[in-house]
Protein backbone atom coordinates (compact mmCIF):
# COMPACT_ATOMS: atom_id res chain seq x y z
CA UNK A 1 0.00 0.00 0.00
CA UNK A 2 1.49 3.60 -0.99
CA UNK A 3 0.96 6.22 1.67
CA UNK A 4 1.88 9.78 1.73
CA UNK A 5 3.12 11.62 5.19
CA UNK A 6 0.85 14.44 5.53
CA UNK A 7 3.73 16.72 6.76
CA UNK A 8 6.91 15.92 4.49
CA UNK A 9 4.64 14.76 1.80
CA UNK A 10 6.78 12.14 1.53
CA UNK A 11 5.55 8.77 -0.63
CA UNK A 12 6.48 5.27 1.08
CA UNK A 13 5.29 2.31 0.73
CA UNK A 14 3.76 -0.14 3.77
CA UNK A 15 2.91 -3.66 4.04
CA UNK A 16 -0.97 -4.24 2.68
CA UNK A 17 -1.51 -7.06 5.86
CA UNK A 18 0.08 -4.73 8.58
CA UNK A 19 -2.11 -2.96 11.09
CA UNK A 20 -0.99 0.27 9.96
CA UNK A 21 -2.76 -0.21 6.76
CA UNK A 22 -5.55 -1.75 7.74
CA UNK A 23 -6.19 1.37 10.05
CA UNK A 24 -5.29 3.51 7.39
CA UNK A 25 -8.08 1.37 5.41
CA UNK A 26 -10.82 1.40 7.52
CA UNK A 27 -10.85 4.48 9.38
CA UNK A 28 -9.96 7.65 6.55
CA UNK A 29 -9.50 10.42 9.36
CA UNK A 30 -6.38 8.16 10.95
CA UNK A 31 -3.38 10.15 8.70
CA UNK A 32 -0.13 8.86 7.93
CA UNK A 33 3.36 10.32 9.54
CA UNK A 34 6.67 9.39 8.45
CA UNK A 35 9.45 7.92 10.91
CA UNK A 36 11.58 10.99 10.38
CA UNK A 37 8.90 13.45 11.18
CA UNK A 38 7.53 11.23 13.82
CA UNK A 39 10.85 11.67 15.72
CA UNK A 40 10.99 14.90 15.15
CA UNK A 41 7.90 16.00 16.59
CA UNK A 42 8.57 13.65 19.32
CA UNK A 43 12.39 15.41 20.31
CA UNK A 44 10.42 18.68 20.10
CA UNK A 45 7.80 17.78 22.33
CA UNK A 46 10.26 16.49 24.70
CA UNK A 47 12.33 19.55 24.36
CA UNK A 48 8.94 21.71 24.98
CA UNK A 49 8.05 19.49 28.30
CA UNK A 50 11.72 20.24 29.68
CA UNK A 51 11.63 23.87 29.60
CA UNK A 52 8.74 23.70 32.30
CA UNK A 53 6.19 26.39 30.07
CA UNK A 54 4.71 23.26 28.54
CA UNK A 55 0.96 22.28 29.43
CA UNK A 56 -0.34 18.73 28.40
CA UNK A 57 -4.33 18.80 28.25
CA UNK A 58 -5.75 16.05 29.52
CA UNK A 59 -9.61 15.32 30.05
CA UNK A 60 -10.33 15.10 33.34
CA UNK A 61 -11.95 11.64 34.07
CA UNK A 62 -14.79 11.20 36.19
CA UNK A 63 -15.13 8.87 38.78
CA UNK A 64 -18.73 7.86 39.55
CA UNK A 65 -20.46 6.79 42.41
CA UNK A 66 -21.50 3.57 41.45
Amino acid sequence: MRVKCVLCDKIESIEDESSLAKRLRNRPIHTYMCEPCRNRIEQRTKERAATGNFKLYRSKKVEEDW
